[in-house]
């Protein structure tokens, strides 16, 4: 089966993409940049460079398939998200008529059909109105909101939790929402592919779980080990709630303001249709947010960190990436991996640390106070590393000689940190990639990254300079 997918590079998009492969399904991607899903298709997926928006580019993505899925909006873009997401589904769904598509798959959101519905919901119901207007076989399924690493709701409850160890809570963090694990939503999405056509249909999916957005914030607050105090007021309105959150999680305002809007509106699943038509049993709140938490720690273990070089300006905190906290150096040294991986595997010990030994020094007495191994377990040969070896306040994670190292810290700290270090070949020359990983444990985790902030920039930076000096002086 030919399947169009837009919104290839989103979240469930690119959850969906996975999941169709594996199906072994020839699926297409209609995407703006196309290198954002290097190394993420199959054999038998074609990508084709365009604009969801532009009529051209649909027509041309459109032509062969059986089936296409809509997963595209517009939030992120301009202040009226409304034109510009309708605006779109008219011409996709010109586009999908004109060239013979069998069903159009679309992903809307739970809320009562009435005037009462925020911009965002009332946004993601008019879209599912146009795509049937069409005359086509639509599956439309309404969700409320979606548990999963990457998820944007998601984030936005890992945020709050993770900063505010008390939260005054307006009213409608009270209101009803059925929350849905991604994992079940892909399948859902998925299993809509080969539903028999009998005329467009709307299928409202959620969890077995009725709870308020508080209540999921509870749960991850539970999972995560962090106290959390909630303090319900009835003053805080969705609108004054935005502002709040641009002063608390910056980097989630635009989108979540209009997220907030639509929390006023209860997101309940009103009928049993999606629970008739498919064999599906959804997770209950617990296992999704479990599930949630292990891939996003799966996620950053296997993660590439290499690929934040040349990437935004440094700013102060480095860069975060779901909860963890990034800094990322890189150095350009005209020598052979071999050399420049032999003189990372001799750090530590008795070698020293390149840099600033005495700051070492310093840490480790902190943390033989706090009840830490401290500096002085030292490590087992001075040339060479194994998995497994102690190495001063650390532990090897990951050996992969000669490309990468990844220490796991074991000092005392509120939080969980990893130094990586991996060594990419160029012409002539390699680049070595340092990389200080932290996982934070509440606000306490994060008041003592961005406190110890200062000193990253100077023994890390020193640190990676002296890697260098001594792969050249090996070579």
């Amino acid at each position: 089966m030919r399947i169009l997918l837009t919104g290839a590079t989103g979240y469930v998009g690119g959850c969906l993409l996975d999941e169709l492969q594996r199906r072994g399904h020839a699926v297409c991607c209609l995407v703006r940049r196309p290198e954002r899903l290097a190394g993420r298709t199959s054999a038998t997926t074609e990508i084709i460079q365009g604009d969801a928006a532009n009529p051209a580019d649909l027509a041309r993505a459109c032509a062969g398939v059986e089936v296409a899925y809509w997963l595209v909006h517009s939030m992120e873009g301009g202040v009226d998200f409304e034109r510009a997401d309708r605006l779109a589904a008219e011409r996709f769904a010109a586009a999908a008529t004109a060239a013979g598509v069998r069903k159009i798959v679309y992903l809307g959101g739970l809320g009562a059909d009435d005037d009462r519905l925020s911009p965002h919901l009332r946004s993601r119901q008019e879209v599912g109105s146009i795509l049937r207007a069409s005359g086509l076989d639509v599956i439309e399924f309404r969700a409320s909101i979606i548990i999963g690493a990457g998820s944007f709701s998601f984030d936005l409850v890992r945020m709050l939790v993770e900063r505010l160890p008390v939260m005054i809570c307006p009213a409608w963090l009270a209101t009803p929402t059925q929350p849905i694990a991604i994992a079940d939503v892909v399948a859902y999405l998925a299993a809509a592919a080969d539903l028999p056509s009998d005329g467009p249909r709307i299928f409202e999916i959620g969890g077995p779980d009725k709870v308020s957005y508080g209540a999921i914030m509870h749960e991850y607050a539970r999972q995560r080990g962090l106290r959390r105090l909630m303090i319900p007021v009835p003053v805080l309105t969705p609108r004054l709630s935005g502002l709040w959150l641009k002063l608390v999680a910056p980097r989630y305002a635009k989108v979540g303001q209009k997220l907030i809007d639509g929390l006023k509106n209860p997101t309940v699943v009103t009928n049993d249709a999606a629970h008739r038509e498919f064999s599906l049993v959804p997770r209950d709140l617990r296992t999704a947010v479990g599930e949630a938490l292990r891939s996003e720690h799966a996620a950053f273990a296997d993660r590439n960190w290499a690929e934040f070089a040349g990437g935004s300006p440094r700013r102060y905190g480095g860069t975060n990436e779901g909860r963890v906290l990034i800094d990322h150096r890189h150095a350009v040294v005209s020598v052979s991996a071999d050399k420049a991986f032999a003189a990372i595997e001799r750090i530590g010990g008795a070698n020293g640390w390149y840099a600033c030994n005495w700051l070492w020094i310093v840490r480790g007495w902190i943390d033989r106070m706090l009840g830490g191994p401290g500096m002085s377990r030292g490590r087992r040969d001075p040339e060479r590393l194994r998995q497994g070896d102690t190495l001063d306040c650390w532990k090897v994670e990951v050996l992969e000689p000669p490309r990468r190292l990844r220490l796991v810290a074991e000092m005392k700290m509120p939080g969980r940190g990893w130094l990586e270090f991996e060594v990419v070949p160029r012409d002539g020359d390699v680049t070595i990639h340092q990389t200080a990983v932290f996982d934070p444990h509440g606000l306490g985790g994060l008041a003592y990254w961005y406190s110890i902030w200062p000193l990253h920039e100077v023994v890390f930076r020193r640190m990676l300079a002296g890697i260098a000096r001594a792969a050249v002086r090996g070579a």
